[in-house]
Parts: C-alpha cells; sequence; structure tokens
C-alpha cells in the first residue's frame, strides 16, 4: 500500500516549480514592507520649519542667480559702450580724411555725441 499512496500523492494536481509563480513571474527576492505614509509621523512644527528653511535657502539662491545676472548685464553694456565709442571715433576719422580738420570738430559739436559717448 505504500507505493500506491505515494503514486497518489505525486500524481495530485499541477505542480510548478517553486522559483516560479502561479502566473508564471519569479518571486521577489526582498519580501517589501506595506506602504505606510510617513507624513503624519512627523510633527507638523518640523515639517513647517523644514519648508520654511527650504524657502530661505531658495530665496538666497534666486538671489545669487540676479546677483549674477545683473554683472554680466552691466558687463555686456560696457562692452556694447565701448564699440560704439570705438564705431563714432573710426567714423570720425573717416570723415576727417575727406573734410579740414576744423570742419570736422565743428561737426562733431553740432552733433552732440561727443560728450554722450565720451569720446
Amino acid at each position: 500500500m505504500s507505493t500506491a499512496s505515494s503514486v497518489r500523492l505525486s500524481s495530485g494536481g499541477p505542480k510548478t516549480a517553486p522559483s516560479v509563480r502561479k502566473n508564471g513571474l519569479p518571486p521577489h527576492t526582498v519580501p517589501r514592507p506595506p506602504f505606510r505614509p510617513t507624513s503624519s509621523l512627523t510633527p507638523y512644527s518640523k515639517r513647517l520649519a523644514s519648508r520654511t528653511a527650504l524657502a530661505a535657502t531658495k530665496a538666497k539662491e534666486k538671489e545669487m542667480k540676479e546677483e549674477k545676472e545683473a554683472a554680466r548685464q552691466e558687463r555686456i553694456a560696457a562692452i556694447k559702450d565701448k564699440q560704439a565709442r570705438k564705431a563714432e571715433r573710426e567714423r570720425f576719422e573717416r570723415m576727417a580724411e575727406t573734410m579740414h580738420r576744423k570742419k570736422v570738430e565743428r561737426r562733431r559739436r553740432r552733433e552732440g555725441r561727443n560728450k554722450k559717448l565720451g569720446g
């Protein structure tokens, strides 16, 4: 009878390998704990303090970025002014080649560009 009982146990239903689940996917190697929200575990005052610290950090970063951009714009403006002065100087030099010096000086004064461009 021992042989008959062993045959029944072996033929008793579909068998799958222990490394494969019923749906055909492999089992998780490390069981994960169930999801429990942690927001209620920290006190509100602590969360509020961290938010204010984060806001202060962001404000400081924004201020630093604005200062950096202002310095950049200042450099760009200085370069453009310098280029404008150089172009004006070259224009008057070209004019002086064809005209008399006093006439060029008179035109320069009349245009009023001399003091504005610092040249």
